[in-house]
């Protein structure tokens, strides 16, 4: 079927309304439809969404589709991806489709799938899907058939009800007292906003809640995951043990020392690996050729293996499952924990990171020296698309970063890859000398500025 255009690492995203229109969202539900149609006759679908102001529109658009194809249809209102996929994998539907473009700013929307076990799709799934929307009038031919009491029903169900199971099933897990620990809540405007608060005072805890005024437009605005700074700065003013940071959709999770350090998802799949008794025993431990060179050191002195994959949770995943482990996740936050979820989320990683703190007995800057990290440096650029799909057929491209192997070798790492959601390429080097690693990047990111952005 050839390589896909639509779907990226994570769903398919754009701005909204221009890239991810409602035409394309009521398509992309009937080609799903049809694709489920051969293994269930009458397929049922979960749809959730973050807090985006065009949330309402593509769900809409979404719902339309999917039940002019013939699938019922359950509207779950603003919830977590995580939650989506549990829900899934627990009640007796087919698909559940999340809309959200989680840590992307608020004029991008997306949209991706989760199959009946509550993981992402397959790229073979995807790739089918994705076959149905180049031929659009096929798809207009085959919902005409379905008419009268062959329509899918869409119905509204209660927002908080529909969560309350899956917070249920996660405070369960928690078997230590987590009220001596004071924390911070960043919800990012999104889509944990409810969830992540009303879970901690379950648990006879009232933290600070940041960023929690959705207006449609502040989803991620300087806030959540991938902008720390407020919940640093709130956290050092407050004397408070940690802060918890989610993004927009709630599937990752970052949490911030009480000097302001950030506690990556290297750190965390570290403290988790060691001190929380269900994986304390495990071989290995699964994460992408973004973690640190000192993840794997410290890993390997508690006699555990790092085994790396392709950047995205998905193949996370993918390696977990095939090799049987249980633990596995991301730097930037997306974590797994496969005997509980099958996809990332980031209020199980904060409830699993705070029991680990709590189980070890120390005091956190002692297990903070446990993980000695190797200078890394990380920059993203903004390119033509046609560079960020083909940027190694460059071939000055290509001679700049043999030049900057050369003068890693031995000594550190280079990996460029592109964004699977954004026009971006991806530079980043490793290595024992923290002036060469800068002078690497930012030698790489001066060329593509040069060479390789828009015009």
């Amino acid at each position: 079927m050839g390589e896909r255009k639509l779907f990226g690492t994570d769903g398919i995203r754009g701005i909204a309304n221009a890239q991810l229109t409602p035409q394309l969202a009521m398509q992309l539900g009937q080609s799903a439809a049809a694709v489920l149609a051969s293994a269930h006759p009458r397929p049922r679908v979960l749809i959730a969404r973050d807090t985006r102001q065009s949330g309402d529109m593509l769900e809409a658009a979404l719902a339309a589709g999917f039940s002019s194809a013939g699938c019922d249809v359950d509207l779950l209102g603003v919830l977590p991806t995580p939650t989506l996929a549990w829900l899934v994998r627990e009640e007796d539907v087919q698909l559940g489709a999340m809309i959200s473009a989680s840590h992307n700013p608020a004029p991008d929307n997306g949209i991706k799938l989760f199959s009946g076990t509550g993981s992402k799709l397959s790229d073979a799934v995807e790739l089918q899907i994705e076959s149905g929307l180049h031929h659009p009038e096929r798809l207009s031919q085959a919902c005409q058939a379905i008419t009268g009491a062959r329509v899918g029903r869409v119905q509204l169900r209660d927002t908080t009800e529909a969560a309350l199971p899956y917070l249920k099933a996660l405070l369960a897990l928690v078997d230590v007292d987590l009220k001596g620990l004071r924390i911070a809540l960043d919800t990012a405007h999104g889509a944990m906003y409810q969830v992540a608060p009303e879970a901690f005072r379950l648990l006879g805890m009232d933290p600070p809640v940041l960023f929690a005024q959705p207006d449609g437009m502040n989803i991620n605005l300087n806030c959540g995951s991938t902008h720390l700074e407020a919940l640093q700065e709130y956290v050092i003013a407050n004397q408070l043990d940690l802060g918890v940071a989610f993004d927009g959709d709630g599937d990752r999770c970052l949490l911030v020392g009480p000097q302001g350090q950030m506690l990556d998802g290297d750190f965390i799949l570290y403290l988790c690996s060691r001190y929380l008794p269900a994986y304390a025993q495990s071989s290995a431990v699964v994460a992408t050729v973004m973690s640190n060179l000192g993840l794997e050191q410290a890993l390997n002195a508690q006699g555990k293996q790092l085994l790396r994959t392709a950047v995205g949770d998905r193949y996370v995943l993918e390696t977990m499952q095939s090799e049987g482990h249980l633990l596995g996740g991301e730097q930037s936050g997306h974590i797994i924990f496969g005997d509980v979820q099958v996809t990332g989320d980031g209020l199980l990683t904060a409830l699993q990171t705070l029991q680990a703190i709590q189980h070890s007995g120390k005091p956190l800057k002692e297990l903070l020296d446990e993980v000695k990290t190797c200078p890394q440096l990380l920059k993203n650029v903004v390119v033509e698309s046609h560079w960020q799909r083909h940027w190694h057929e460059h071939d000055g491209f290509q001679a700049e970063i043999a030049q900057a192997e050369q003068m890693l070798a031995g000594t550190g790492r280079l990996l460029i890859r592109a964004s699977g959601t954004e026009p971006k390429l991806r530079v980043m080097a490793e290595g024992d000398d923290a002036e060469r690693v800068t002078q690497v990047v930012n030698q790489l990111v001066a060329y593509i500025q040069e060479e390789m952005v828009p015009s």
